[in-house]
């Protein structure tokens, strides 16, 4: 196929060129990422301080009640908000009335039912009343989450995530703050219940000072007919998902208990943290732009190819260099010595980690393109295999075969590297391998000098330094002067 110039359109209704959606890209990924550096500090700090001053016990009842509410959350949509995004036309005030009037129906209907459950989830969990409130407070954030659906769709369909942060921002921030001070005053579980609302309420006033949109109510039937030929093989793709992720957390609560889920919760969320500080915000720039350029396959290969790249060449050394200090943090962080039991269940998940750094932006490239069916029927082996390995391995195993079983999963995904490249011909070798090696030579220096030096603060310090020295040198090796050039490009994009 011919490629496109930059001032032509992709197609003749679309919104944007090209060359607008390359350029908007490249930025929204820098918003995304210079976003995300903060507040991954932020959460970072937060986190660490959470897990000095709270029990496993309690970091477990947040863990256990979020997975109840996520579970329920899928339900509040049918995919109406993606395909608003996916699609190539414009979109109309009356998709997205219907579209948020379908969303607030089902969203009522499932906070009823949370609340009417809330004494199966009591007996099953032995919550508190202190856990009953959190439950009832995250129910009534993911109400007015909902309501930033319509301003979040018409920002993300401009690509306009320099104005799309600034809610997660303040979101963050507030949540983080509140949090902390609270734990730290002794509040215990109630500190996430008056983050958790403090947190609603504020993103929801700022995503409608960056975008108005005057909330109405339509039902139409052809638009929501056309929407839901993408929303509902997407939703059910999310489902999975949520059944995969949150569904196992639920089932596991009742295997390792509060405690166990604490360890558990622990070590996957450090394990997918390089995932969030530099993969979703990719995934959130990625999904709208490969929409846009799916009638160009040149631009659409190059396009998916450096967006693993970008993902593989920060994530790899992140989870490895994590990995590699996370037993000396344990010994020279003052009572931090409790979340020692989880380190093999930090490495285990690191593998699904790494896995889902290069899968999860194909997967997100078969969503944009309209291989949604592909998808869907990629979620559904790993939903059945999560459900296979994980509970059976936990039940023998505990904490470490509940984190193997992920592993085993996350290992599986070599499959959607094959059946993607059916459908885009991507570099997979300049955009993978090259990072692996890489980050193997880093964990190489890193593993010699952990072995001699002393435990201290001093010397965690030192690994650090010298394991990004390494990669650095590594890198540059392997991949030559392209790598300036790329990172010269995004220096002169956020010079712009």
């Amino acid at each position: 196929m011919a490629s496109i110039s930059p001032g032509e359109h992709l197609d003749p209704t679309s919104e944007m060129t090209l060359q607008t959606v390359k350029q908007r890209a490249v930025r929204g990924v820098l918003a995304l990422t210079g976003r995300t550096f903060f507040l991954q500090a932020v959460s970072f700090v937060s986190i660490f301080l959470l897990t000095i001053f709270l029990e496993p016990a309690q970091f477990g009842i947040f863990f256990l009640v979020s997975a109840v509410i996520n579970f329920f959350t899928y339900f509040s949509d049918v995919g109406l908000a993606a395909a608003l995004i996916q699609k190539k036309g414009e979109v109309t005030q009356e998709e997205l009335r219907t579209t948020f009037t379908i969303q607030q129906s089902l969203v009522l209907v499932l906070l009823l039912l949370v609340f009417f459950l809330t004494p199966v989830f009591q007996g099953w969990y032995s919550f508190s009343q202190e856990s009953v409130l959190l439950l009832w407070a995250l129910g009534f954030s993911f109400f007015l989450s909902s309501l930033k659906t319509v301003p979040s769709v018409l920002l993300e369909r401009r690509l306009d995530f320099n104005r799309l942060v600034i809610p997660q921002i303040v979101e963050t921030l507030l949540f983080n703050i509140v949090v902390v001070y609270l734990a730290w005053r002794g509040f215990g579980i109630t500190s996430f219940t008056i983050a958790v609302l403090v947190r609603g309420f504020s993103g929801l006033i700022m995503i409608y000072i960056l975008q108005p949109w005057m909330p109405g109510f339509a039902f139409a039937r052809n638009p929501l007919r056309r929407l839901l030929r993408f929303g509902l093989p997407y939703q059910a793709n999310t489902f999975l998902a949520v059944v995969k992720d949150d569904g196992i957390t639920m089932a596991l609560g009742g295997i390792l208990g509060p405690a166990g889920i604490g360890l558990l919760g622990w070590a996957q969320k450090w394990a997918f943290a390089p995932l969030r500080f530099f993969m979703d915000q990719v995934i959130k720039v990625t999904f709208p732009a490969f929409s846009r350029m799916q009638d160009d396959p040149e631009e659409l290969s190059r396009a998916v190819s450096k967006s693993i790249l970008f993902v593989s060449f920060f994530v790899f050394p992140s989870l490895v260099g994590l990995i590699l200090v996370a037993p000396l943090l344990i010994e020279v962080i003052p009572k931090y010595e409790k979340w020692q039991p989880a380190i093999l269940a930090l490495s285990l998940y690191g593998i699904s980690s790494a896995w889902a750094a290069v899968t999860t932006p194909l997967t997100n490239l078969l969503n944009a393109i309209g291989r949604i069916t592909t998808t869907l029927r990629l979620m559904i082996m790993w939903t059945t295999l999560t459900w296979i390995f994980v509970p059976v391995l936990a039940m023998i195993y505990g904490i470490n075969g509940a984190a193997a079983g992920a592993a085993i999963v996350g290992t599986s995904s070599a499959i959607a590297i094959f059946i993607v490249r059916r459908y885009v011909r991507f570099d997979l070798i300049g955009s993978v391998a090259k990072p692996i090696l890489a980050t193997l030579l880093m964990g190489l220096v890193v593993l010699l000098l952990r072995s001699v030096l002393a435990s201290s603060g001093v010397s965690v310090i030192l690994l650090i330094i010298s394991g990004v020295a390494a990669y650095v040198a590594a890198t540059f090796f392997l991949v030559g002067p392209s790598i300036v050039a790329d990172f010269r490009k995004i220096f002169n994009a956020i010079r712009r």
